[in-house]
């Protein structure tokens, strides 16, 4: 995995024979109440090394363009208009500094449901984002998402159940907890697998250092808990990588392990 070019909004990597673009939708910026401990509990007193913007966490949110040159996958599209808040909605300029023609995305591959990673499929005037859209892969226990400003979608969208191919070189991985149908996308080349997860992790500062502090939002967190504990392990096999989107933007880094945790090693310093 080498970076090749950055920019404000986007930062371009080479993966083997395949390409991935990391978007900068934006950031949101959340109350450290959200954490829990196992019991469930808010968590108590964060960590120095856990940065905050004014009393509130700082969540990157970023996507994923991966390409062979013939066929595109789009993994998450960002949020659109509907946070209604102007740090996000990025990922249309986002595509343009990168260069990317929005016509070249065939697949859109959803983590999951949630508005900050689905709701890109539409522009904020209303019109389809992405023309050349054939397909939506999201995990069956989220596709119900697929009504309303959505509606115009529903009619690609393809339900995952199980461990499915997209294409010669992307699988989609049902990793539930976060949501039901929470969905990790293992991208293959020559050269080793990315794995691209939604909200597996939100906090990269806290959460690989310790695992097991989990999100007031992820629908099981025992579940959840137990899907970050099995792709964090995975993701420290030689040539693995991880794209995180709400790692600190671009990213995408290696993981290895780290006292009773792990430790993150980002692949290119942060932009945004």
């Amino acid at each position: 995995m080498r970076l090749v070019s950055s920019g404000r909004l986007h930062a371009t990597f080479e993966f083997g024979e395949l390409q991935v673009v990391s978007l900068r939708d934006g950031y949101i910026d959340m109350p450290p109440t959200r954490l829990r401990d196992e019991d469930g509990d808010a968590l108590g007193e964060l960590p120095a090394a856990v940065p905050l913007a004014g009393d509130n966490l700082r969540l990157s949110v970023n996507a994923f363009f991966v390409t062979d040159g013939t066929r595109s996958v789009l993994i998450d599209t960002g949020a659109s208009d509907v946070w209604h808040d102007p740090t996000m909605g990025l990922i249309y300029d986002a595509l343009d500094e990168a260069g990317i023609d929005r016509a070249r995305v065939t697949d859109a591959a959803i983590t999951h449901r949630h508005e900050d990673h689905v709701s890109g499929l539409i522009t904020p005037d209303g019109a389809e984002a992405f023309t050349g859209l054939e397909r939506v892969w999201i995990g069956a226990g989220d596709a119900s998402v697929f009504t309303g400003r959505l509606e115009p979608i529903r009619d690609r969208v393809v339900p995952v159940s199980d461990e499915v191919a997209i294409n010669d070189w992307i699988t989609a991985v049902p990793t539930p907890g976060h949501t039901p149908g929470h969905t990790v996308y293992d991208v293959r080349s020559g050269t080793g697998h990315l794995l691209a997860w939604g909200d597996t992790v939100h906090v990269p500062t806290l959460q690989f250092g310790r695992p097991n502090v989990s999100w007031e939002l992820d629908g099981d967190q025992p579940q959840a808990r137990a899907a970050r504990a099995a792709l964090l392990e995975r993701l420290t096999r030689p040539h693995h990588f991880v794209a995180g989107a709400h790692l600190d933007s671009p990213g995408i880094a290696r993981v290895t392990p780290s006292g009773d945790g792990y430790a993150l090693d980002y692949l290119a310093p942060p932009i945004g």
